[in-house]
């Protein structure tokens, strides 16, 4: 018989926990010893600082400093040395390795290929690139006794006009390791609909796309996103609170953009660090995904730049679990959450969930059976509704 005695999950199991990520930039993650090396190699001399300690530091406190204008100064360094092959296959390949190390089982990682054309690469070859680099840190992973699958997101630029042009790119290499389409940028004055035909090409081609909606921007990016460009998750989607109302007793009540978006289940790819850095929220107790996942919408937790933020998903649960005293429970229902969500087929989601997210929360769970007599641990049990 179990133990009813509910404890926090500690780090180290957070750690172990098989974890779904869904929101990640590769350009957002690279090791800066990585971005140190790839400048010596490519000959970029415009790093701030060039011990790997320290530029690490200046990437945290540049994302952290309230300033627009620096937090894309970060994005400009590491764009600027994944210019070639050698470049992206090293750091899709270390961004595969990490994740892995961190428990991540499953990952989708996005980039924009027209940010790294600018020593001659094709977009085809820096798709290829990407893709050999993920094979090969799955490979490295699985020679540490590890295993990870990693998906490529293709992302196009809200603000230019190569939207068409990537999403075509996209459904070109579905099949190769790409397993979606999305839009990012910044999104005050570059609404989604900027975009409609990529969309319209991608529903027909029966593709995938995320959009970034409802970060820096509010409700109508989110309805945008949805009705008029049919996205299939929203990347962020922090802003839906903005359409809920709750009560001085605590009663809540939904409007109608958030009680669509609850009732269609439609996954909100939730970065709460990231959402510090950029204002969406002013601290963890006050960020929206404490009362959403109260509401039961379809959450997903994610790291967005783990380069700039200092985190990773193990970090993210431990900010959650210290806030909201999550248990294992929440964060296997978290995990669900986003491998019913990801973009690849249903009977491959529906294995993972079964065969790697279940039996390693469930095994998670019975350590409190092995350990000295006296000591509880947790064992309630979540409901896996989404």
């Amino acid at each position: 018989m179990t133990s009813e005695t509910t404890t926090l999950p500690t780090s180290e199991q957070i750690r172990r926990a098989p974890k779904v990520l869904l929101h990640d930039h590769l350009d957002g993650g690279l090791r800066p010893a990585t971005v140190v090396d790839l400048a010596r190699e490519t000959g970029y001399e415009g790093l701030p600082e060039t011990d790997p300690e320290k530029l690490g530091v200046w990437f945290r406190e540049a994302a952290d400093s309230g300033s627009l204008e620096r937090y894309l100064e970060t994005f400009a360094h590491t764009c600027a040395v994944m210019q070639t092959r050698d470049a992206l296959v090293r750091v899709a390949a270390e961004c595969a390795e990490d994740l892995a190390a961190d428990g991540v089982v499953y990952a989708e990682v996005r980039y924009a290929p027209e940010q790294h054309l600018e020593k001659g690469l094709t977009l085809e070859e820096v798709v290829e690139a990407v893709n050999e680099g993920f094979r090969e840190g799955e490979r490295r992973a699985r020679e540490n006794g590890l295993r990870i699958r990693v998906g490529a997101l293709l992302t196009a630029m809200r603000h230019a006009a190569r939207a068409l042009e990537i999403a075509e790119l996209a459904n070109r290499y579905r099949d190769t390791g790409v397993v979606g389409f999305d839009i990012a940028g910044a999104e005050a004055g570059y609404p989604p609909t900027r975009h409609l035909d990529a969309f319209e090409y991608l529903k027909r081609e029966n593709n995938h796309f995320t959009i970034h909606a409802g970060e820096a921007f509010g409700l109508p990016s989110i309805w945008q996103a949805l009705q008029w460009c049919g996205a299939d998750r929203l990347g962020h989607g922090v802003r839906i609170i903005d359409d809920i109302e709750v009560a001085d007793d605590g009663s809540v009540k939904l409007g109608r953009l958030a009680s669509y978006v609850r009732d269609k289940r439609i996954p909100l790819e939730m970065c709460p660090t990231s959402n510090l850095q950029t204002g969406a929220a002013p601290s963890y107790a006050e960020h929206p995904i404490g009362l959403l996942r109260r509401l039961q919408f379809r959450l997903t937790v994610n790291t967005d730049n783990r380069l700039m933020s200092g985190t990773n998903m193990s970090r993210e649960f431990e900010h959650l679990v210290k806030t909201f005293r999550y248990s294992l429970d929440d964060m296997q229902w978290f995990t669900v959450n986003a491998m019913k969500s990801a973009f690849i087929p249903f009977d491959e989601r529906l294995a993972m969930i079964n065969d790697v997210i279940k039996p390693g929360y469930a095994e998670l769970r019975a350590e409190w059976l092995f350990r000295p007599q006296g000591a509880t641990a947790t064992a309630s049990r979540a409901s896996d509704s989404a």
